[in-house]
């Protein structure tokens, strides 16, 4: 007897097992949870995962299949470890899709080594490098921030409006700072503006009084900083400060950190930036949403994150499968026109159009348009630091 309620104990574990499995579609959560942005990347994963939460709440898709969120870490930096984070995903847990990865380098190491060869989408929310737009990605690589080549662009119109007619820069070496760096120093110049010198930063070192002594030679009305809040930006910036180099910065995307006010303080007031981002009813909303979930719900590529996991979601249910295949043919006709416009806290209005055979036209927090696969429309919020917080001036 007891043999046997142990035999039956176990059969009912293993169908128990099989049922909760056939009824899970996992979905993987690729960033740099450690590494130069891991300030940003908590409140990133809890908003994708807020999605997820949103489309289980509603019953899920497919008539009941839950999403389960799976975490890895891309380390934003090491494209060794990201590749083999990706791959523990893909071919070890059976993800359907992954929202990630965060910086350039990882994700394009990401997709070239597993989701293209292996079929599954990967839709970045902030992976920014011009060079993604034109990755040979089988129409797998999507991206819900814009390029940094609009983002060059929007930084020149900036200064250009403030009158700043010469600058020095320097970026992170890696993809994503030397895109950015030339992308704005193309746009900057071509305006009529001089960029002094253009130099690159390594992450990780403790003393950068080399690197802010070349730009202070060079010179120019203000620093240009295109790196990481948690490695070589805040470093170039602490010791401009020190040493009296530069006092005032203007910063691209990956800068924009509470961390990066909290630790510099008073001396980071009049420092400008842009990141992607809207200023719309549908951010407002994702806000309010991530109150208490997120230690900054407003912050980087918080809606991009949203949006991927969302965009994933309703691929899902508008192909009427988790296939990766269905999912990938899926994307663009959930993200874009025609169809009924589609906000935060709109997902389970989303899924039940598509069940009854209709589209949506999924805007999302940051007011998402796919262009095409790697490319993506977008708006920039211009801000400024002033007592201790940024500030939104306007969306460029």
């Amino acid at each position: 007897m007891k043999k046997l309620l142990l035999a039956t104990a176990a059969t009912t574990m293993l169908a128990t097992s099989a049922f909760s499995a056939a009824h899970e579609i996992k979905i993987g959560v690729v960033l740099g949870f450690t590494g130069p942005i891991e300030s940003l990347t908590p409140d990133m994963a809890s908003a994708a995962e807020l999605a997820m939460s949103e489309i289980n709440d509603a019953g899920g898709v497919l008539d009941g299949k839950i999403l389960v969120p799976l975490r890895a870490d891309s380390t934003c930096i090491d494209s060794a470890a990201a590749t083999a984070a990706a791959e523990a995903l893909v071919s070890g847990e059976g993800v359907a899709a992954i929202v990630g990865a965060d910086c350039s380098g990882v994700t394009t190491a990401v997709a070239n080594n597993v989701t293209i060869p292996n079929g599954v989408v990967l839709i970045s929310p902030s992976a920014t490098s011009p060079a993604l737009s034109s990755i040979d990605d089988n129409d797998l690589f999507f991206r819900t921030s814009p390029s940094d080549a609009r983002q060059g662009q929007v930084l020149s119109d900036v200064l250009m409006d403030l009158g700043i007619m010469s600058i020095a820069v320097t970026y992170t070496n890696n993809d994503y700072g030397k895109g950015l760096a030339d992308a704005f120093q193309g746009s900057y110049e071509a305006a009529g503006g001089t960029v002094t010198i253009s130099a690159a930063h390594e992450d990780g070192k403790g003393d950068y009084s080399a690197e802010v002594g070349a730009l202070a030679a060079a010179g120019g009305e203000m620093l240009a900083v295109f790196g990481y809040a948690d490695q070589g930006g805040a470093g170039i910036i602490q010791g401009s400060l020190d040493s009296g180099a530069f006092d005032t910065f203007v910063m691209g995307d990956g800068m924009k950190s509470q961390a990066l006010i909290d630790n510099i303080g008073d001396d980071l007031n009049g420092s400008i930036g842009t990141q992607p981002g809207s200023a719309g009813d549908g951010a407002k909303t994702l806000a309010a949403m991530l109150e208490g979930i997120a230690g900054t719900p407003d912050g980087p590529f918080t809606a991009e994150s949203y949006d991927a996991a969302a965009i994933i979601a309703l691929a899902i249910q508008a192909g009427g499968s988790a296939d990766r295949a269905s999912i990938a043919a899926n994307v663009l006709n959930v993200a874009n026109a025609p169809g009924e416009q589609i906000f935060p806290g709109e997902l389970a209005k989303a899924l039940q159009i598509l069940a009854d055979g209709g589209e949506v036209d999924y805007q999302g927090a940051s007011d998402v348009e796919l262009i095409g696969p790697g490319e993506a429309a977008g708006s920039y919020q211009e801000y400024i630091v002033e007592d201790g917080a940024f500030n939104v001036l306007r969306i460029r």
